[in-house]
C-alpha cells in the first residue's frame, strides 16, 4: 500500500521532518526562496497534504487543482495566507502551529520597544560612523520605558506574554479586544479600553492582532494622528495592519515618536520602502519566531498536524474543525 504524499514548500528543521520518515512520501522545496507557483500548483496537483509557509498562497485557484488534498499544515500562527473558508468547503484541514513561538514573539516586540525607545540602532551606527568624538549631556537622549504606559492591542497570548514583560518594568497597561481577560486584568493591573482612549494615553502601542478583514489597515492616518508625539508604535503582528505610508508620515512629520517594526506590507521590504531612510524607524526582517527552540517547534507541530490528518485523527491544532471528519 503506497503512503500518503506530502509537498514540503520549505526546508524547515529537521526536528519536523524526521517525523514524517516512514510515515509518508514527502518531498521538500530546497531553495532558499519561496518556492515556485507553478511548483507548488504542479506538486499540490497530485499531494494529499501540503506543509506550507506565509510565503506560499493557498488560494481558490490551488485548492481546485488538488483533487485529493486532505490538509494544508501551515507552519505558523497565523493563516492569513490560506483561504480557509475554500479550503472548509471541498473538506480540506488548516493547521497552524500556535502557543511555541508565544515567547519568541513577544521577546522580539519588547526588544523592538527598547531599541525604538532608547535610539539603539541609531547609537550603534553613530559609534561605528566614528561621530562619537565626545560624550555629552543630550548625545541621543531617549524615552523612559519604566513606569510608562503600553497598549496592546490583540490580548491573545503574545499580547499577554507583552504584557507580562512590561510588568517587569512597571509599565502601566492598557488593552484593547474582542472580549475582556479578566485573569490578565486580576494578576497584571491590565485595564480593557477603547481603540480610541489607548491610542491617546499609551507612550507605546504594540500591535498583536491577527490579520482579517476587520484588521486590515486597522492604524492609519487617523489612529497615527490620534496618538502621542513622543509615543512609539511597534509592529510584530502582520505588514497590512498597518498603513506604511501613513506610518512614514507620521514618523517624519513628528506626528509620533517613531516605530519599530518586524512585519511590512510587502516581504521582503524593497529597499526603496521610504520608511527604510528615518533613523526613528528601527526595522528587523521578520524574526518574531526566529529563535532554535521556536522554530523547531513549529517544525514539529506543522509535520504532527499533517501526520494526524493523513492518519484519520484529528489535528491538535486545527483552524477549521467544522472540515474534520472522523
Amino acid at each position: 500500500m503506497s503512503l500518503p504524499k506530502v509537498y514540503v514548500s520549505r526546508r524547515i528543521q529537521d526536528a519536523g521532518l524526521l517525523l514524517l520518515n516512514g510515515r509518508v512520501e514527502y518531498e521538500v522545496w530546497e531553495e532558499i526562496g519561496p518556492v515556485e507557483r507553478g511548483v507548488l500548483l504542479e506538486k499540490g496537483a497530485t499531494a494529499d497534504g501540503l506543509l506550507v509557509t506565509l510565503s506560499d498562497r493557498i488560494d481558490e485557484e490551488l485548492l481546485s487543482r488538488c483533487p485529493q488534498l486532505k490538509v494544508v499544515g501551515n507552519y505558523a500562527v497565523g493563516y492569513d495566507n490560506i483561504d480557509v473558508k475554500a479550503a472548509t468547503e471541498r473538506g480540506v484541514l488548516v493547521t497552524n502551529t500556535p502557543d511555541v513561538l508565544t515567547n519568541a514573539t513577544a521577546d522580539i516586540a519588547f526588544a523592538l520597544l527598547l531599541a525604538s525607545a532608547r535610539r539603539v540602532v541609531e547609537a550603534n551606527e553613530f559609534l561605528r560612523s566614528g561621530d562619537w568624538v565626545t560624550w555629552h549631556p543630550n548625545l541621543l537622549l531617549g524615552s523612559d520605558v519604566s513606569g510608562s504606559t503600553l497598549g496592546i492591542v490583540g490580548m491573545g497570548k503574545i499580547g499577554q506574554a507583552v504584557a507580562r514583560r512590561a510588568k517587569g518594568f512597571d509599565m502601566e497597561i492598557l488593552y484593547v479586544n474582542r472580549s475582556p481577560k479578566p485573569e490578565i486584568e486580576r494578576t497584571l493591573g491590565a485595564r480593557r479600553v477603547a481603540l480610541e482612549e489607548l491610542l491617546a494615553a499609551s507612550d507605546f502601542i504594540s500591535l498583536h492582532c491577527p490579520l482579517n478583514e476587520e484588521t486590515r489597515g486597522l492604524i492609519g492616518e487617523e489612529e497615527l494622528r490620534a496618538m502621542k508625539r513622543t509615543a512609539f508604535l511597534i509592529n510584530t503582528s502582520r505588514g497590512p495592519v498597518l498603513d506604511q505610508k501613513a506610518l512614514f508620515k507620521a514618523c517624519s512629520e513628528g506626528w509620533i515618536g517613531g516605530a519599530g517594526l518586524d512585519v511590512f506590507e510587502k516581504e521582503p521590504v524593497p529597499l526603496d520602502e521610504p520608511l527604510l531612510t528615518l533613523k526613528n524607524v528601527t526595522t528587523l526582517p521578520h524574526l518574531g519566531s526566529a529563535t532554535i527552540k521556536a522554530r523547531e517547534g513549529m517544525a514539529r507541530k506543522a509535520a504532527e498536524n499533517v501526520l494526524a490528518a493523513l492518519e484519520g485523527r484529528r489535528p491538535v491544532d486545527l483552524v477549521n474543525p467544522e472540515a474534520f471528519r472522523a
